[in-house]
């Protein structure tokens, strides 16, 4: 079969968005493995696909599988070139639209600059929503959060897990850009306390407003951006004293702006997403 696709990125995180409601799809993880591949298919960090919605208070439902064929619950730069794609496509005229995902409904809104905002839900932090095993573990309290220490090989990770729909362990570093984050990523993404892998964030603070961020993502590795990982770490900071509502997050792609009023409150993300491309692939 021959499936039309378009490539798209928010911030450089890549995506393959892909129109379900026009077409038929039905693809086993070693395709979309193929599909993201970036020699032998057309890369991407996620494929988007868009569905038709379930009820009639949802505009659409939005699925979102990692490189490794994985699906995942939550993709926040996703979600920006998700709303982008619905528009541009002609499936909605609305700038505001009611978008069902694994983990629940997410709102994204088009501004008046043409700068996309979702609302990404209010954050969980506590361990369960990470499903992260915490017995035993060591932790102590910095403001709001608590810190766990987190054994590694050689070393000891003091992370903050915040669930953005999708799991989050941050951690406060010195030098984020000579940060051994090639080798603490995947041992934190596959390590056995968190039961279904984890996102690996890791923030160096420039002020109260301003973070670098790099991500290893959950099936993914490493990403010039990641939007729920921008949250995560922007709400973590918060919750430690470190940081004040607005941050920008400084990542290798671009930035991005994440807003948080506080407690029991839903996280805002905003920042760009382009479309590269249109295109043809025969499955």
């Amino acid at each position: 079969m021959k499936l039309k696709f378009t490539k798209m990125h928010g911030a450089g995180n890549d995506f393959i968005v892909i129109d379900a409601i026009n077409q038929s799809i039905d693809f086993k993880p070693e395709q979309w493995r193929a599909l993201a591949d970036r020699r032998f298919g057309i890369g991407a960090d996620q494929i988007l696909v868009v569905e038709a919605a379930p009820s009639a208070d949802i505009d659409f439902r939005y699925r979102i599988f990692n490189a490794d064929g994985g699906e995942v619950e939550q993709c926040g730069n996703g979600s920006r070139a998700f709303v982008r794609f619905v528009i541009d496509q002609g499936l909605t005229h609305k700038s505001k639209i009611r978008v069902q995902t694994m983990s629940g409904v997410i709102e994204p809104e088009v501004g008046v600059d043409g700068r996309i905002t979702v609302n990404m839900g209010v954050p969980d932090f506590h361990p369960s929503a990470s499903a992260f095993q915490t017995q035993d573990l060591n932790s102590h309290q910095e403001a709001l959060a608590t810190v766990w220490s987190l054994p590694l090989p050689g070393s000891t990770a003091l992370i903050t897990c915040v669930s953005m729909g999708n799991p989050h362990a941050v951690q406060v570093v010195k030098d984020v850009e000579q940060y051994p984050v090639q080798v603490e990523g995947p041992q934190i993404e596959l390590h056995p306390r968190f039961e279904k892998r984890v996102n690996a964030g890791f923030m160096q603070i420039n002020d109260v407003h301003h973070v670098q961020l790099r991500v290893y993502e959950r099936g993914a590795g490493e990403t010039l951006a990641c939007g729920t990982g921008a949250c995560a770490a922007a709400v973590a900071g918060i919750r430690r004293g470190v940081l004040q509502s607005p941050v920008e997050v400084k990542m290798h792609g671009g930035d991005l702006q994440i807003a948080w009023a506080g407690e029991g409150q839903p996280v805002f993300l905003s920042g760009p997403a382009v479309r590269v491309f249109e295109g043809e692939i025969e499955i």
